[in-house]
């Protein structure tokens, strides 16, 4: 992977996130999204691979750094497949925390934590076939969350804004919520959420500075972590892998990169200017 120059952050707080973490790079944690940000969107989820290169900038970037954290809504288990993260040497500072949090996978133990799933889960799924019938959607089975894909039916737009309102009522119904995002609606338990896990794992390390990185409206948690971080006295820079799709990240972030590529070449950049 060539190296490339860091590029500038478009905030004063963005750029205080990344002096602090080019100035105590044993101190930062580097929080990840998976899909759209270290893996490109694709038709079917279950053929998302990480970049080419994303993997090398990790391997470059996490021992350099206190902790890298892929944070995703897939199960821990699928995101360590697809990102090829398992039995790396380099790595020994990665976790992946999925279903937003409720499970951890440890690089350094090959192990993965999590607690029961909730009941509500089964209830859903149990009903989404009749609710979803003829509507050209595609359900994600996550384990502790189901998600109705759209992208495949003939409007996707048209399906997604459709099936928002009833699939509220089936997670209300059982105890769930609804996490929308890139033409895809996630029916989950509450309290999961990217924000919470990033700002558990920011503290378990005792992080001087937090980077994030992602892509879609789930992200928006953990962009809120990272502001009221900043408040408490630990810098932080915004990373939006970019997307015409959700523009709500491009507006709140300190610096948008060209999708999963841009995000690459930002590891290896970092991981080059702490060399």
């Amino acid at each position: 992977m060539s190296s490339v120059a860091l590029p500038t952050p478009l905030t004063k707080a963005g750029q205080e996130g990344l002096d602090a973490l080019l100035a105590r790079p044993s101190e930062a944690l580097v929080g990840l999204d998976f899909d759209g940000t270290l893996a490109p969107i694709v038709a079917d989820p279950e053929l998302a691979r990480a970049h080419p290169e994303a993997l090398g900038a990790l391997v470059a970037l996490a021992p350099k750094v206190a902790a890298v954290a892929v944070i995703t809504g897939r199960p821990a288990e699928v995101a360590v497949r697809n990102g090829g993260f398992a039995d790396v040497p380099g790595l020994e500072h990665l976790v992946v925390l999925g279903h937003y949090g409720a499970e951890r996978w440890d690089a350094r133990s090959g192990e993965i934590t999590a607690p029961e799933p909730h009941p509500g889960v089964a209830a859903v799924r149990a009903e989404l076939p009749g609710l979803l019938e003829g509507s050209g959607t595609w359900v994600e089975e996550k384990g502790r969350a189901v998600a109705v894909h759209t992208r495949r039916a003939a409007d996707p737009q048209a399906a997604f804004e459709s099936l928002r309102e009833p699939l509220t009522a089936l997670a209300t119904r059982h105890g769930l919520i609804v996490e929308p995002g890139r033409m895809v609606l996630e029916l989950r338990p509450p309290g999961m959420d990217k924000g919470v896990a990033l700002t558990e794992f920011a503290q378990e390390t005792g992080a001087g500075s937090v980077l994030y990185g992602g892509d879609d409206l789930g992200d928006l948690p953990a962009y809120s972590a990272v502001d009221r971080l900043r408040t408490t006295g630990t810098p932080g820079l915004l990373v939006c892998s970019g997307s015409d799709e959700v523009t709500e990240l491009r507006e709140r972030a300190d610096l948008v990169v060209n999708g999963p590529e841009g995000v690459v070449r930002l590891l290896g950049a970092l991981a080059t200017q702490l060399s």
